[in-house]
């Protein structure tokens, strides 16, 4: 088959998301970095960020960025709640603009898993010895006064004047995100953060009108995601980050991320971004194995019975996988977190892997000449090829390439 008529791996076709259109099927998927200095990016993030531009994928988020300062786990969390942030984010998006990829960020809000060290400290709750030091330990706030571990610092129960005061922040976070140049804004309501604990029954205790039945619980959710939807412009996408389902011993299960599925893409939202887990407790949930694409039935679920697109998130490493996900109408991005920290070039990898027939188009042009000049030297002198290998003016030594990487040595 020829270049003119193969198929495009559909991993690599376009997706026209409102007026925003992703050069391909590829996301880098929201990573904490606990890099920040007073919720503001640097260097660091600059770096990280910009690589998986350059690396050719689609759309590359930042990391879960809270709405306020007490929205964040730890000190070294990222914000978006101060003016002086949005320059700060806005040049990173610029570079990650000019390379080809969607800039896209996850707003959050921490709740009850505030107050904390980072993942290398074993996210040990602050003390008063870290207060001496300067990290002085603060309440976090949650629909339920219930900590998040058993024996963990107690959060302050949301009363209706905090609840309207927080919803403020999800907008003014969402103006600012369209000032630091962001195409896509996720809400992040997964992973046992302050919305997923209003709508897990294990978390929410509440006997108001946000607690209680399963629309009392998503009452918040839905509240948060109108005022972000209403200051987010009408061509730009909205996505919508979920526990499909509670960790190991929850309440919250698919039908019910269904039910909030349906209501979220009525208050439209345009992606729902599967993902599972953040909240355990004395149910039957059984543990989910993390075999690959352990969370993409969940993507495909969603999408079949609620009609709006999906992302499918979890172990997708292999290129064959991510494509097969796409093709069976399982989900209509793919997104990838560690498999893209341990290989930045993995849709450069994965073009090649299914057969693009420009893959090198995924890169920028000094990267592309320089790689496409190492292929022309591959095709002049492939494998098995015998070459002389000049030693002097009149002295050529016979050779065949594929002998020397075996570990044999030429001959005079």
């Amino acid at each position: 088959m020829n270049d003119q008529n193969r198929e495009v791996p559909l991993l690599f076709t376009p997706i026209q998301l409102r007026s925003v259109v992703a050069r391909n099927r590829i996301v880098c998927s929201p990573m904490c970095q606990y890099m920040s200095d007073d919720g503001g990016p640097a260097e660091w993030q600059l770096v990280n960020f910009g690589r998986f531009a350059i690396g050719g994928s689609g759309i590359v988020f930042g990391e879960e960025t809270a709405v306020e300062a007490r929205g964040r786990k730890t000190y070294h969390c990222a914000g978006l709640y101060n003016d002086l942030h949005v320059t700060q984010y806005r040049r990173i998006n610029d570079f990650i603009k000019s390379l080809g990829s969607v800039p896209a960020i996850q707003l959050g809000h921490c709740g009850r898993r505030a107050s904390a060290h980072g993942p290398l400290q074993d996210r040990a709750p602050l003390t008063e010895e870290d207060a001496r030091r300067g990290l002085q330990p603060w309440q976090g706030l949650a629909p339920s006064a219930i900590p998040a571990t058993p024996g963990g610092s107690v959060p302050r129960a949301m009363d209706r004047d905090d609840i309207r005061a927080n919803i403020a922040a999800w907008r003014e976070a969402t103006l600012r995100s369209l000032d630091a140049g962001y195409d896509i804004v996720e809400i992040h309501g997964a992973h046992g953060y302050l919305i997923h604990q209003f709508l897990s029954p294990v978390s929410n205790q509440r006997t108001d009108g946000y607690g209680g039945s399963l629309e009392g619980r998503m009452r918040f959710a839905l509240e948060v995601t109108d005022a972000v939807r209403d200051a987010w412009p009408a061509d730009k996408p909205l996505f919508f980050r979920i526990s499909s389902i509670d960790g190991t011993g929850g309440e919250w299960g698919m039908d019910d991320s269904l039910a909030l599925a349906r209501e979220l893409k009525a208050h439209g939202v345009d992606v729902i971004d599967c993902s599972s887990g953040g909240i355990t407790g004395d149910g039957t949930l059984a543990p989910l194995p993390r075999v690959p694409g352990y969370q993409a039935a969940y993507a495909r679920e969603i999408k079949k019975e609620v009609g709006i697109a999906t992302a499918a998130v979890g172990l997708i490493t292999e290129p064959s996988h991510a494509e097969t996900i796409l093709r069976e109408g399982q989900a209509d991005l793919i997104a990838l977190a560690r498999e893209l920290m341990d290989n930045p070039n993995w849709p450069l990898h994965a073009a090649r892997a299914l057969g693009l027939s420009e893959p090198l188009d995924l890169v920028h042009a000094r990267e592309a000449q320089r790689l496409k000049l190492r292929e022309s030297h591959r095709k002049e002198y492939p494998p098995g090829k015998a070459v002389d290998i000049p030693f002097g003016p009149e002295e050529n030594v016979p050779y065949a390439w594929e002998a020397l990487s075996a570990g044999a040595r030429m001959r005079r």
